[in-house]
């Protein structure tokens, strides 16, 4: 290989990093799809970004400093990605992370750096890493067919590029957070982007695959904080596809299940761009399964609801007829409802709703960090107040989520 090839005379090896101190200088996309291994990996990630994403700085399990990097940064330091727009900047980074002798990924310009990101993942107690000599769709390729083989598949031909997709718009539902739980189809797909439109809870995992060469849209609905709006989201969209992308719009659970797909797909049709749904595993029901609850239960419950918590029973915009709710016998589950469930809750109790109705939260469904807090109705609220229950959960109401172990 000739000197200047960016996969020339690397070295594959894994780095320990649980509990030392990353430095990620950038907060973009490409910061943004990076964090999801590193955590994964335990690093103590710090993020020097000007103007990171909405998905970025909402991140609980990073340090996000809003302001530009200055020389010094990186003490302390055992690994460096060089991630911002600005080529000085990040040529500054790796001098300083050279001088440190700390490796740094550049990511502008891998070959200016001290290492590389190799096409990476994870399956039955492995973790793949392919280099390709800078050519990063041939190494995703190969990554996913490895993964595909260790998964139970069959090797099939020579690993090639992933085909290029007509022009239009996809939209994924990537299901209830983890990498795994998405469907075929819409891995396949989100293979063959050539622009992401991510959402705070869609796969991060996923993101971290996709090559360098594909734009990710940070669409990040930070509950309560920063959110890129549904008009603005949905000109992405038609804008990419009409200039000859194919476009992967990535949501968590299921596009039709609070996910305002149907108003995406309909300004799509209204532009007459092509578009495509691709259903996802909604947490809905997921979250309660992978927390050890059957939404329904033979002789138990012979209806299952799912409401929207983004407003209080009492809000003028509220559709939900809470009395109705609380006369039924059967299974409630509340999306969003984290920082509203005193409210749902003495709603339902108003309504006639036994105050002894267990409850169970579920935060952070199928992710290593997935916790279940039980209590009952009347308890609830002050329950997930002592245990700091945070966003992203699920809130299952009824004997359901009284189930322990099988029982």
């Amino acid at each position: 290989m000739a000197a200047d090839d960016p996969g020339a005379g690397h070295y594959l090896a894994g780095l320990n990093l649980s509990g030392r101190k990353v430095v990620v200088v950038g907060g973009g996309s490409v910061a943004q799809r990076r964090l999801p291994n590193l955590l994964a990996a335990g690093a103590e990630v710090v993020v020097i970004a000007v103007d990171p994403t909405p998905a970025v700085e909402a991140n609980p399990r990073v340090r996000v400093d809003r302001r530009a990097y200055t020389d010094g940064d990186l003490d302390g330091a055992w690994y460096v990605l060089a991630c911002t727009d600005d080529p000085a900047v990040n040529a500054a980074v790796v001098d300083e992370a050279t001088r440190r002798h700390i490796f740094c990924v550049r990511a502008d310009d891998a070959r200016l750096g001290t290492a590389v990101t190799p096409a990476s993942s994870r399956a039955d107690g492995l973790t793949l890493g392919v280099l390709a000599s800078g050519d990063h769709r041939r190494s995703a390729a190969v990554r996913d067919r490895l993964s595909a083989v260790l998964a139970g598949g069959t090797p099939g031909a020579d690993p090639v590029p992933a085909q290029s997709h007509a022009p239009g718009v996809a939209l994924v539902g990537g299901g209830p957070g983890a990498p795994d739980l998405i469907t075929v189809r819409g891995r396949e797909l989100l293979r063959r982007a050539d622009v992401v439109v991510a959402d705070r809870l869609a796969p991060a995992e996923l993101l971290a695959e996709l090559g360098p060469d594909v734009e990710v849209v940070d669409a990040a609905k930070v509950p309560y904080g920063r959110a890129m709006r549904q008009e603005a989201i949905n000109t992405v969209l038609v804008d990419r596809a009409k200039a000859g992308k194919f476009v992967v719009r990535l949501k968590g659970g299921d596009p039709y299940v609070y996910g305002r797909g149907f108003e995406e797909l309909q300004a799509c049709v209204d532009a007459g761009v092509p578009v495509t749904v691709v259903p996802g595993v909604t947490s809905a029901i997921s979250a309660p399964a992978l927390g050890g609850i059957p939404v329904t239960h033979r002789g138990v419950t012979h209806e299952v609801v799912i409401v929207s918590g983004h407003v209080r029973p009492d809000h003028p915009d509220s559709l939900t007829d809470w009395s109705a709710l609380a006369r039924l016998r059967g299974t409630i589950v509340l999306m969003m409802a984290v920082e509203r469930i005193d409210a749902f809750a003495d709603a339902l109790l108003a309504g006639g709703r036994d105050p002894q109705t267990p409850v169970a939260m579920i935060e952070n469904a199928s992710l290593p960090t997935q916790r279940v807090l039980s209590s009952d109705l009347a308890h609830a609220a002050a329950a997930a107040a002592r245990d700091g229950l945070a966003p992203p959960a699920i809130v299952v109401i009824g004997e359901v989520a009284g189930f322990v172990d099988g029982r």
